[in-house]
């Protein structure tokens, strides 16, 4: 047993955390994607704090990667099986899934955007909370193809993983220890994806 005590210690946490965390975060962003009600986000923006703090090289370019590749990859998956539910005569769960997540005032503005502005609303619609389904929805309607789609999205990916990846290297240059930059983080992207939606419940009532 003692080669296998050994063994262990002679393996870096740092390395067990990235043969772990790297498909750990595809999985659930890929998740995340598909299923909207992951925190996305939270996940990136954490996993940056944590590549922060360590000294393997290239940490922070592989939390990136990650996390933009299993976006464009939940993406992709979610628009074909929308295209296929657009397609089929009884719709599919997938689309209705998307319909619900779509309200109708969101979506009038994304089918406007959309005609006005085309592949760059996309690459917006990832920015702002909840703007990405009503846009994805504007595009199976608009009966996109999914190349023209993913043209789009890339860049849309890119930019969102950039964005989360940042807001965890300021919460983990702020905190010494990782699991308070951790914490900072997940206050701070729940903070920029809650705004938008108290800023709209106030500003109804003065409009009233």
């Amino acid at each position: 047993m003692s080669w296998l005590a050994a063994a262990s210690t002679a393996v870096p946490p740092e390395h067990t955390q990235q043969v772990l965390g790297y498909p750990s975060l595809f999985l659930l962003v890929l998740i995340g994607a598909l299923v909207p009600v992951v925190p996305t986000g939270a996940l990136v923006s954490s996993a940056a704090v944590v590549a922060f703090h360590q000294t393997a090289p290239f940490s922070l370019a592989l939390v990136f990667v990650t996390a933009a590749l299993a976006a464009f990859l939940g993406d992709a998956a979610l628009y074909v099986l929308g295209r296929r539910g657009m397609g089929s005569r009884n719709g599919s769960r997938w689309l209705a899934a998307i319909r619900t997540r779509a309200p109708e005032e969101r979506l009038t503005q994304a089918q406007g955007k959309l005609a006005e502005h085309g592949v760059a609303v996309l690459v917006l619609s990832r920015l702002v909370p909840a703007g990405r389904i009503p846009v994805m929805l504007a595009c199976l309607l608009a009966d996109w193809p999914l190349r023209r789609f993913a043209r789009g999205n890339l860049p849309a990916c890119l930019a969102w993983a950039v964005t989360y990846q940042l807001i965890g290297i300021l919460s983990g240059a702020l905190f010494s220890k990782p699991w308070e930059g951790v914490a900072a983080a997940i206050a701070l992207t729940v903070l920029v994806s809650g705004a938008p939606s108290v800023w709209r419940r106030l500003r109804g009532p003065a409009r009233a």
